[in-house]
């Protein structure tokens, strides 16, 4: 294939991602320097159109960054006042009282508020201070240099042929080179998947460990609604079969966000994540708050869940991984909005530092060392344990010794030290001949939802003449590998029914894959026993467009 030309641009810091991270990262490097040159790069058709958490935010990054930020109108309208945590059973529930968990599980003085709204909030601030942003650029490659350093990234490539070759339409893009590339592209992002392995980041770190977050908006009947109030679960219907939870927070308006995690090292090939999230909201007490209102809007994300001991080597020549790129979640918490913030800031402050000494396309060493030693590390090393305890012992066991551990970490030791993980998700998956399918009940379109129904509620959309970005590495693994050993559970991990195998009267079953239905939660790269599906960028402005999640 001929050299494609391109035109470069050159900044002095390239930032790809509009979340919380990257944001944080292009505000303080303009409010350190005025003249440096920043550019943030935007896959969604907007910013914030990708942006999808809980969310609860602590809001000490904000404080950290923005210190007036209730002055300059912060969308943080709706202070927790009530925190609530139940244990459920099938058809009824405990309240766990509040006071035996430690002081951090508090969450006096957080905010329930929408992350896409937060940042788009964000990204006016930005650009006041003269960033340049572009929504709709998916970066689709890295450019390296001479020494093998990163220099840049290509964005905005559109209409490759459907075999992922360039044609007469095709636009090549543009090279934007930076002193300093950031990768923010939240979890499992493609470019900082390829520069963990090319440069071996991971390397004697346990494995990062996910959940897959599924979460919907519900308006329901005034009378029901208690504005400032948070609601966490356990138990009912995960059961023994996988860790996990739910989340109920009442925003301002009326409207309730109802989401439900399940950790992806469950064992059972069988289990359906999505169907355990609609199979919850018929417990008595979620379908009673939800009784008489309605859905209004669907999305799907992975969660970083590794925490302290998997968060790989953050610096390479010319690159930084931040937020979720890292993994910076603390799971017993359910934040990591703060921890992205943060850690944008400390990079920026890194790469001024750097920039101003004449440096450039070096290894930010400043940047790791504030992050594992500064108020990021705190907040995570104290509750390293908790993920793997809950992985190994069960539910019980992560409640009272996660919980004695959190306590006896705020006084500086544990009796733990630091455990493992183990193995990574995809490799937890067990053969299906081990364990029993699960039998679901139908949705009933009232409070429970087919996944392709839900789906349109998360306004995703992809140019379907492009080539899939959901990449198989041997076409014939599902049907020949994952079908007869695992029952090819892409069918059920996906919360947005991309794969199906279709079996056809006298025709071999086929494996397909409708990646125009794909939220881009990351879950088939991280899952998938075999490690055969690559996760790439589609066209800029393709996927979902999230409004308020």
């Amino acid at each position: 294939m001929a050299q494609i030309e391109r035109e470069a641009m050159e900044y002095d810091v390239v930032i790809v991602g509009a979340g919380p991270a990257g944001l944080s990262a292009a505000i303080r490097l303009k409010q350190l320097d005025a003249d440096l040159s920043v550019v943030v790069l935007e896959k969604g058709s907007e910013v914030g159109a990708h942006i999808l958490s809980g969310a609860v935010l602590d809001p000490c990054g904000l404080d950290a960054l923005i210190p007036d930020w209730r002055d300059k109108g912060a969308p943080l309208n709706v202070p927790v006042r009530e925190d609530n945590f139940y244990m459920l059973g099938e058809a009824g529930q405990i309240r766990i009282p509040n006071w035996p968990m430690p002081p951090l599980m508090n969450n006096h003085g957080n905010y329930i508020v929408s992350m896409g709204n937060v940042c788009r909030w964000m990204a006016e601030q930005a650009e006041a201070l003269g960033v340049e942003i572009f929504p709709g650029m998916s970066c689709s490659e890295l450019v390296y240099g001479e020494k093998g350093e990163v220099k840049g990234v290509v964005a905005g490539v559109f209409g490759l042929e459907p075999d992922g070759s360039y044609g007469e339409n095709t636009e090549p893009g543009m090279e934007l080179h930076g002193k300093y590339v950031f990768l923010s592209e939240g979890v499992r992002g493609s470019l900082s998947k390829e520069v963990i392995a090319r440069y071996d980041l991971q390397k004697g770190k346990e494995p990062q460990k996910f959940g897959i977050g599924m979460k919907e908006i519900w308006e329901i009947s005034p009378e029901k609604h208690r504005e400032g109030t948070v609601t966490h679960t356990m138990g009912w219907p995960l059961g023994s079969n996988a860790g996990g939870g739910s989340f109920i927070y009442h925003l301002d308006n009326n409207q309730v966000y109802v989401g439900f995690v399940v950790h992806l090292n469950y064992r059972n090939p069988h289990l359906y994540p999505y169907m355990e999230f609609q199979r919850f909201k018929h417990h008595p007490m979620v379908a009673e708050l939800l009784k008489g209102g309605k859905r209004v809007a669907y999305g799907a994300r992975a969660i970083s869940e590794g925490g302290y001991q998997s968060m790989p080597k953050m610096v390479a020549p010319g690159v930084a991984l931040l937020g979720c790129s890292v993994g910076m979640v603390n799971v017993p918490r359910i934040k990591g909005n703060h921890n992205a913030m943060l850690s944008g800031k400390a990079a920026a402050e890194a790469a001024y530092d750097a920039i101003s000494a004449g440096r450039a396309s070096d290894e930010l060493t400043a940047y790791e060392k504030a992050v594992r030693e500064g108020p990021i590390g705190r907040d995570l090393k104290k509750v390293r344990n908790v993920k793997p305890i809950w992985s190994k012992y069960g539910l019980v066991a992560s409640l009272v010794g996660g919980g004695l551990d959190m306590w006896t970490n705020t006084l500086g030791f544990s009796f733990f030290g630091t455990m493992g993980h183990g193995k990574t998700d995809a490799a937890a998956t067990e053969e299906a001949s081990k364990h029993k399918p699960i039998d679901y009940p139908k949705p009933d379109g009232t409070l429970s939802f087919d996944r392709l129904t839900n789906v349109s509620f998360s306004m995703t959309n992809h140019e379907e003449s492009q080539p899939p970005h959901l990449r198989l590495k041997d076409a014939s693994v599902p049907i020949k590998v994952n079908l007869p050993k695992y029952a090819e559970p892409a069918q059920r991990y996906c919360p947005a029914g991309v794969y199906e195998v279709v079996s056809e009267e006298g025709k071999d079953p086929r494996f397909v894959i409708n990646f125009q239905n794909c939220v881009h939660c990351k879950t088939c790269d991280i899952k998938d026993p075999s490690q055969n599906i690559n996760w790439v960028t589609p066209q800029g402005g393709d996927g979902p467009n999230y409004p308020n999640m």
